[in-house]
């Protein structure tokens, strides 16, 4: 598994989402609740960045319809969005947060 660094630790701001494109995927990096979280950063309902919307207790809501996916499973948990959208997997090196494109789910 290739892990690139998508930002430093540093530049996170709890439970605000940051967009990041590695490899020209677009990725929301998420820092909540003590733990980074790396997920695909549009939408499976309509085409938007979900690093526009708000975290709450380890789910990312779109700003435009309201679909919530979960941080941990990409799996959406409120409609109107029935797919979910990658995960990335996530690991810490000092300051660095590296993300590798292969996907957990």
């Amino acid at each position: 598994m290739t892990f690139r660094r998508a930002c430093g630790l540093s530049e996170l701001e709890e439970d605000t989402p940051k967009r990041v494109e590695l490899d020209g995927t677009p990725v929301s990096i998420v820092q909540t609740g003590g733990e980074v979280f790396a997920i695909h950063d549009i939408c499976s309902h309509a085409n938007v960045s979900l690093s526009e919307g708000e975290v709450d207790d380890c789910h990312i809501e779109c700003w435009l319809h309201g679909s919530r996916f979960d941080l941990r499973s990409g799996k959406p948990d409120a409609l109107p969005a029935t797919r979910p959208v990658p995960v990335y997997p996530v690991k810490i090196e000092g300051d660095d947060v590296l993300v590798s494109l292969t996907q957990e789910s």
